[in-house]
């Protein structure tokens, strides 16, 4: 149940701030906006404020605005054209189809600054969790608890720094100074190589969370965002060289880890979504017929021809893309079932 919940706040948050950038995009350049719909297929529900018809339909797998002029059947022609995409500059077209990622990537960013600011993130502190048996510090008696506040004389203020000192002293004696129930200590232990030939003593810190001031989790959520985006396209360009497994993810897939992230709390959940949202965002840029990126594409190329391409032809271009797409979808989706099932 939490899992069905979850992953229908999901799909409609996504589905919903793209279409959004969409629809803002458009009346903020004059475009008039006929529907506003989130789903495809039949219509479920309707309401009509001004010259747009908000919809919901029955197939929530994706969404459209419906722009004046935009995608015209063969014969049809508009009253007038004034509103309408076709007559936006082409900037400003750019920008309507660009916006939908725009929103999604933005989406992210707020989601992300959403885990950092109110939800926290856990930080390993220089406290001792645990202490590893057969291992140099459970030899040399630490215990749990230990607050290590010096090595060598140079005070610890964070985990990694002992980390980093202690990786670079295998079979050298390092002197830590701890506070053990508000008593100090002084403990001699030497650090073991590992199979890396780093030092390692053998204990497991504490777990804090720590939750970073509003504009501070802004910031990380702008880092966080284009450090995912920098990800994807890597991965996607192995993808392409056949450097790195073509593993694609339907909606299936998408529920089965939401499911998974649901089990470990709000906050795996608001990550997952900030995840799905900037994938989201990336896939609907793709020069891909039927997508945003085709789109952007089409308009770009009006812009170095000077002069529009046939309007029938691009919409072919789009219906015969739109139906790649949805064969594409379903044989992923198989795929998603049939691993399921054998998982």
């Amino acid at each position: 149940m939490i899992t069905a919940v979850a992953s229908i706040v999901i799909f409609f948050l996504l589905i919903w701030i793209h279409e959004l950038g969409h629809f803002l995009a458009a009346k903020k350049v004059g475009i008039v906006v006929k529907e506003f719909s989130i789903g495809f297929g039949p219509l479920l529900a309707k309401t009509r404020k001004k010259e747009t018809q908000y919809s919901l339909r029955l197939i929530p797998l994706g969404g459209f605005v419906k722009m004046k002029g935009m995608d015209l059947e063969e014969g049809e022609e508009e009253e007038d054209d004034r509103g309408s995409f076709t007559k936006a500059t082409v900037w400003q077209r750019a920008l309507v189809l660009f916006a939908g990622s725009g929103m999604n990537l933005l989406l992210a960013v707020v989601l992300l600054a959403l885990v950092f600011s109110a939800f926290g993130i856990p930080k390993a502190v220089p406290v001792i969790d645990k202490v590893q048996p057969n291992m140099p510090a459970a030899a040399a008696g630490f215990k749990p608890g230990d607050k290590i506040i010096a090595v060598n004389e140079t005070k610890i203020a964070s985990w990694e720094q002992l980390v980093e000192i202690i990786s670079k002293s295998p079979g050298k004696p390092l002197t830590f100074k701890i506070t053990r129930e508000n008593l100090e200590k002084t403990i001699v232990v030497t650090p073991r190589p590992d199979d890396q030939g780093l030092g390692k003593i053998g204990i497991v810190p504490r777990q804090e969370i720590e939750r970073k001031p509003i504009w501070e989790g802004l910031y990380l959520g702008f880092v966080y965002t284009f450090k995912i985006i920098a990800l994807i396209v890597v991965f996607l360009g192995k993808m392409l060289v056949h450097q790195a497994p073509m593993e694609l993810g339907g909606p299936v897939r998408v529920v089965s880890e939401i499911g998974r992230a649901a089990q470990f709390g709000l906050s795996s959940l608001v990550q997952l979504a900030a995840f799905l949202s900037i994938n989201l965002g990336i896939f609907n840029l793709l020069p891909i017929p039927a997508l945003d990126g085709s789109r952007i594409m089409f308009v770009l190329a009006e812009a170095l021809r000077g002069k529009p391409i046939d309007p029938e032809k691009e919409n072919f271009i789009h219906l015969i893309g739109f139906g790649l797409l949805l064969l594409l979808m379903l044989i992923i989706t198989y795929k998603d079932i049939i691993s399921l099932i054998g998982g």
